[in-house]
């Protein structure tokens, strides 16, 4: 592998400095019905967390009339809130991703073939987007298992929680390695 096919390789690595977490819909209203609820909800805590310690901006968006977002670790933003299934469509969203000049979207949140998966697809065009597959789902398995689907056949990058922190990371050793191993283990 020569070095220029590398440095393309290591070009689909996420990068803090141009990443901002995307936390959808994760709404207590609907959590009770969703798959694996906890898990989503441990899950992306753990990104929020690790976004936290990184400085990594985060939007969170709230469908309309599903009550707030699930407690999360404290000094969460006010959410953007949507009536539209892809954050896309909503202008709010677009102004505050537009202020943060960030290409790179770590996406989690509820519900993976309905909302998380329109905004994925609809951003794949001109964002590096990345979908923390075991911080998403759906009311069903099979719903979540098609969005996922769907969107990796589309582009879009398909992760995991700690895929995503250690990319981020980078390199052990460091203070903020030691800061985040307890929140991963």
């Amino acid at each position: 592998m020569s070095h220029t096919e590398k440095s393309e390789k290591a070009a689909t690595l996420v990068n803090r400095e141009d990443a901002v977490i995307v936390v959808i819909d994760l709404q207590e209203k609907l959590l009770p019905a969703i798959h694996e609820g906890e898990k989503v909800v441990e899950n992306t805590h753990k990104l929020l967390q690790v976004g936290k310690i990184m400085e990594i901006p985060v939007i969170l968006t709230e469908q309309i009339k599903l009550g707030d977002t699930a407690d999360g670790p404290g000094n969460l933003p006010e959410p953007v809130e949507k009536e539209s299934f892809n954050c896309f469509s909503n202008d709010e969203f677009l102004d505050r991703l537009e202020e943060l000049g960030r290409n790179t979207l770590i996406l989690a949140g509820i519900e993976a073939h309905i909302c998380v998966a329109q905004t994925a697809l609809n951003a794949v065009e001109g964002y590096n987007v990345n979908l923390v597959a075991d911080a998403t789902s759906s009311r069903n398995e099979e719903n979540k298992d098609l969005g996922i689907a769907r969107c990796r056949s589309e582009g879009v990058t398909i992760t995991s929680t700690e895929m995503v922190i250690y990319e981020l990371l980078e390199r052990a050793g460091t203070e903020e390695f030691r800061e985040v191993l307890p929140i991963v283990k």
